[in-house]
């Protein structure tokens, strides 16, 4: 994409997250900032707790809300994270139950006067246990559609963290836009059983690389790294992987999370219940998420393809599989 369009795009996702905010602010100005803790099991320069991070930052920035975190909590102390900013009166918990799915709802029913809101695989519980599932995967579709068409092997890769729900619905739209407009292509898979190591991931994706894969799609931090180790493209996830892999990231899956803590915010300044499924708030058609991708580096007519289906989702007249199943 080029730089026009890809601040055009970045400047839709600011604007509807701007109109969110300014309409809790409008709501809850004379209330005084509310109590934040950030519990992120990555550190925060991981991808996924990047976004999240910068998302709190920024609100914090505003007055919206008094901001602490810790990051790099194993799963083992999480609970223990969550019970201590619980007992030092923070209003909102954000943080990650994907290891720690029981306990965290354990802990959620000891202080039902705090509010959890946590990325999650499984369910909302009770009035103050929310969660939010990371639904990029509308990008990496579109993302697979121009990877499909630019493959000359015909052998695609793509590296994920471990076959959690979120990951595999990433990883499997990715494959279905590839196979969407080129059935004949294959995906390699690769998980490195952890959320947060770069040198494993890069090693995953040489191994694919080495397999024939001659574009990769790095679920995780350090796919790019192989990519550009050995000269191929790669499409990126989460965040704009561009600025950092010129020559080598052509596109990405972006994911925003500040429509989905502004919908918290609004719930816990009006003292409703956040036992609820935010997930929604960062779809592609809600504005939480989109496609960032280098014009001229696909075929014309696979931009022009993806950004038609692009529109259809938009509009609410295509939706993408989210098939949850471990990748074959």
């Amino acid at each position: 994409m080029t730089t026009e369009i890809r601040l055009s795009r970045r400047a839709l996702l600011a604007s509807a997250a701007a109109f969110s905010a300014g309409t809790f602010l409008s709501g809850a100005r004379a209330a005084a900032p509310i109590k934040v803790a950030g519990i992120h099991g990555s550190p925060v320069e991981n991808a996924w707790n990047s976004v999240l991070h910068k998302a709190l930052q920024d609100a914090a920035a505003e007055g919206v809300i008094e901001y602490v975190f810790s990051e790099g909590v194993s799963g083992t102390d999480y609970a223990r994270a969550m019970r201590e900013y619980a007992e030092q009166g923070h209003q909102l918990i954000i943080g990650e139950a994907y290891a720690v799915e029981t306990e965290a709802r354990e802990v959620a029913a000891d202080y039902p006067e705090t509010a959890f809101v946590l990325g999650s695989s499984g369910k909302e519980a009770g009035d103050n246990f929310g969660v939010f599932g990371t639904w990029n995967h509308d990008g990496a579709y579109l993302a697979g559609m121009l990877a499909g068409k630019m493959t000359k092997s015909n052998v695609v890769g793509s590296v994920g963290a471990m076959p959690i729900p979120e990951v595999n619905m990433l990883i499997n739209a990715f494959g279905e836009g590839v196979k969407a407009v080129n059935p004949d292509a294959k995906l390699l898979v690769s998980f490195i059983g952890t959320f947060f190591d770069p040198p494993k991931a890069r090693e995953a994706g040489l191994a694919q690389i080495d397999a024939g894969a001659d574009i990769l799609f790095g679920e995780r931090i350090g796919t790019a790294d192989a990519a550009k180790a050995r000269g191929i493209k790669s499409v990126g996830s989460l965040i704009d992987y561009t600025p950092r892999y010129p020559d080598t990231v052509f596109a990405n899956a972006l994911w925003g999370f500040r429509p989905i803590l502004n919908a918290a915010l609004a719930d816990v300044a009006a003292g409703k219940p956040v036992g609820k499924d935010y997930t929604a708030f960062g779809l592609l058609k809600e504005g939480g998420s989109d496609i960032a991708y280098v014009k001229g580096v696909a075929p014309a007519d696979a931009e022009a393809a993806m950004e038609a289906k692009r529109a259809e989702i938009k509009a609410g007249t295509f939706e993408v599989p989210r098939n949850m199943e471990e990748p074959k």
